[in-house]
Parts: C-alpha cells; sequence; structure tokens
C-alpha cells in the first residue's frame, strides 16, 4: 500500500467543476492519507515470490517499508529504499512504521464478512481486485464507473460454467 502526506493528496477530481478538491476526511487523525493499494494471493511468502510482486506493482527507486521478514531482505539490491523493522507484535511500533494497514486490512475483513457474509478460497482474488477497485477510486467515485467500462470492453469476462467449474482464473491470482 502506499502512504502519503496528507498534504499530497490526490489532486482534483475531474468530474467535479475545475479546482475543486474531494474532502478527504480518512487518515483516522494521522498525518498521512492511504494512497494506491495492490492485493494478491500468492501462493507462499518465499523471496522469489515476494520480490517478484514488488518488481511488478512497486516503481525502482520507491521507499518500501516492511516487516522485517527475510523475504524483503533483498529489496536494496532490486534498486527500492528498504525499510524493514521487526515489530514483533508491538502495536506502537507497528502503527508509526506501517500506518493505515490495520485500518486498511480491517475495512477489507469487515467488506468480505459484512456485506458479502464470507467468501470462498476460489473466488478470493476476484473479492480483493473489487476491494481494490474501490478503494484506490474513493475519492473519485464518478471517474469509477468510466474505469468500469474502460476495463469490461478490454478483458474477457468469464462465463457461468467457467466461474463455478475452476476453469475461469481472476486477473491476479497466482495459485498454481
Amino acid at each position: 500500500m502506499e502512504v502519503r502526506p496528507r498534504k499530497k493528496a490526490p489532486g482534483p477530481d475531474p468530474n467535479l467543476p475545475s479546482g475543486q478538491r474531494p474532502q478527504h476526511r480518512g487518515g483516522h487523525g494521522r498525518s498521512v492519507i492511504a494512497g494506491r493499494l495492490r492485493l494478491q494471493i500468492i501462493p507462499n511468502r518465499t523471496q522469489e515470490v515476494l520480490e517478484s510482486f514488488v518488481l511488478e506493482n512497486v516503481q525502482p527507486g520507491t521507499e518500501v517499508r516492511t516487516d522485517g521478514w527475510t523475504g524483503y531482505e533483498k529489496l536494496e539490491e532490486l534498486d527500492y529504499k528498504h525499510i524493514p523493522v521487526a515489530v514483533q507484535g508491538d502495536h506502537a511500533k507497528m502503527d508509526q512504521h506501517l500506518p493505515m494497514i490495520h485500518i486498511v486490512f480491517g475495512n477489507l475483513d469487515a467488506w468480505l464478512l459484512g456485506t458479502h457474509h464470507g467468501v470462498s478460497h476460489k473466488h478470493l482474488q476476484g473479492y480483493l481486485n473489487e476491494f481494490v477497485f474501490r478503494f484506490n477510486r474513493r475519492f473519485w467515485p464518478l471517474v469509477a464507473f468510466d474505469s468500469i467500462l474502460k476495463i469490461a470492453v478490454r478483458v474477457d469476462s468469464p462465463t457461468y460454467a467457467g466461474l463455478y467449474k475452476g476453469a475461469w482464473r481472476h486477473p491476479g491470482d497466482r495459485r498454481g
């Protein structure tokens, strides 16, 4: 998840009159807002898999904060500013080093369990894709409709049989 200082919040909504900015009330009293999010089911948390995810989703030279897991230890060699902190269950340290992460995953959990009353493992990547789509467009709700129309014309749609027989793979699903 990208985290930005509040003063670097996203710019004007293209659907609002010129110069108007969306009202950002999030942040939960922090001096940062959660920026863009990427979620993907991965088969394991090995260094090879984690580095592949970072390389596909994060621009080189970017500051990458992690929890100190050994799978991230070579990110510096891949041209990232890696800042690991072993939080070891310390919530204050976690909030300081990885702000907003618990709020994002709490929202995801509430959305999956509250709205959908749970989801199957087979379709989890599809639900993660929808959550990410909504999250990344939360400041510009009118743009979301335009975006979904553009995506719909570029992507092959699953069939009912393909969805429920397991033949369809949700975009981003890396499970073998």
